[in-house]
């Protein structure tokens, strides 16, 4: 009764737009009030528990690193060297998106960041070089979709915390898929270029190509330090965390890229967002908690396998769900919703923990760019002054792209877990 109460005290907050934070706390505290032989001090350890976690520490520090990045125009030189890279290649800027969007995933760790620091640079130029801003938007957006699954990602961190899984197999275990859909989308790319003979930019000039590419070199070492030092064995995730926030920061002051009102506003931000995601968190471990006690993973688990014993249909079920989940829910929501659900269901079913945290944060990053909500794809289209309808049009193909690649993750383990079985972590 208690929990029957609870769930749909918590559907009628979001249906009416309560912040799902405190859609999942006030319905848990009152389960707590109304729940026999519980009391509120063990809301407070589960709460509290759950932050006290070393590997969590990653997460400000990565949230800096997005802000940072947007703060020092990182962004802006990071485009300009890849656009001396690909040269007068036809859809030369197309190119420079996906590429840049690969990098920055390596810094900012979030879609969101990364579509709203690329596109706010990307989408004029494009527009200005003779592309359709729509299938700018709408690049931009897929691409962005590799934020979340290479490492460093906040999402990875989230989940590796949520099931005490190694973050470093979880951020490893991302990389093979992310760079899945940067091939993906590169084809899709030439296919779209190649008979379009208008999409070719200006050659640059040597003496400047060599200038930006120069001037660019430290911000591309910023992955080598993060990837490196893990890969190497020299820092854990979270020490790689901090590493590569002081060195991005040093950098930036030492190049001039970054003024002290720049720093104040990287500082607010990330404590507006570090503060938002360490509340849903720590609700959503109350929720887990709850979950728990009322055994409710147990019983799906039970309803689902009495429906199917093979582990392929279950992954099937899980996409479909995962999928709707994301479209209404941000990923860091979302993940604390699912998680403490799905994740005993999986094991029974002998998934591995770190595939089910690639097919999960896959999942829910897709949810961005896919109907009603498509929080991505919004904020491109009030970014580029473009009409939404047009956006979703040409993001389409890419979403059916994206799908299939999603399909062979879930479906072939190996290229989730090649690269931490390998390296050991």
């Amino acid at each position: 009764m208690e929990l029957m109460m609870m769930l749909g005290g918590m559907a009628v907050l979001l249906i009416l737009r309560v912040p799902v934070a405190f859609a999942m706390l006030l319905p848990s505290l009152g389960y707590i009030a109304m729940a026999p032989r519980i009391s509120m001090g063990v809301a407070v350890q589960r709460v509290t528990a759950l932050l006290d976690s070393f590997p969590l520490l990653a997460v400000p520090l990565f949230i800096f690193v997005g802000f940072l990045a947007n703060s020092a125009g990182l962004a802006d030189k990071l485009i300009n060297a890849l656009l001396v890279v690909t040269g007068r290649v036809r859809g030369s800027l197309a190119y420079v998106n996906v590429n840049a969007s690969l990098v920055f995933s390596w810094m900012s760790g979030s879609a969101l960041s990364d579509s709203a620091a690329l596109g706010s640079v990307l989408l004029p130029t494009m527009r200005r070089n003779g592309y359709d801003p729509h299938f700018a938007a709408a690049i931009t957006a897929a691409s962005s979709t590799m934020g979340p699954i290479m490492p460093p990602s906040i999402a990875a961190v989230l989940y590796a915390v949520l099931t005490s899984t190694s973050v470093a197999a979880t951020f490893l275990a991302g990389v093979i898929p992310a760079l899945m859909i940067f091939v993906a989308l590169t084809l899709y790319i030439y296919l779209y270029a190649r008979n379009r003979t208008e999409l070719t930019a200006e050659a640059i000039p040597r003496s400047e190509a060599v200038r930006t590419l120069i001037g660019a070199l430290p911000i591309f070492l910023a992955p080598v330090v993060l990837l490196g030092g893990i890969l190497g064995g020299i820092f854990t995730p979270t020490e790689a965390a901090a590493v590569t926030a002081m060195y991005l920061l040093v950098l930036s002051f030492a190049c001039r890229w970054i003024t002290l009102r720049g720093l104040y506003d990287t500082l607010a931000g990330t404590a507006a967002t570090t503060g938002r995601v360490m509340l849903i968190a720590s609700v959503g471990a109350l929720f887990s908690y709850i979950m728990a006690r009322e055994q409710i993973p147990q019983q799906a688990a039970d309803f689902l396998t009495s429906l199917t014993e093979n582990k392929w249909v279950f992954l099937l079920l899980l996409n479909i769900f995962l999928l709707l989940i994301g479209m209404v829910l941000e990923p860091a929501s979302a993940l604390l919703v699912t998680v403490p659900i799905f994740y005993p269901i999986a094991q029974r079913y002998g998934i591995d923990p770190v595939q089910l945290g690639v097919v999960v944060i896959f999942n829910l990053t897709l949810g961005l760019m896919t109907p009603p909500v498509c929080l991505v794809l919004q904020m491109l289209a009030q970014v580029g002054n473009l009409n939404f309808g047009r956006v979703l049009k040409a993001t389409l193909p890419l979403l059916g792209i994206l799908f299939i690649v999603l399909l062979i993750v879930t479906y072939v383990p190996a290229l989730t877990l090649t690269l931490p079985r390998l390296l050991g972590v």
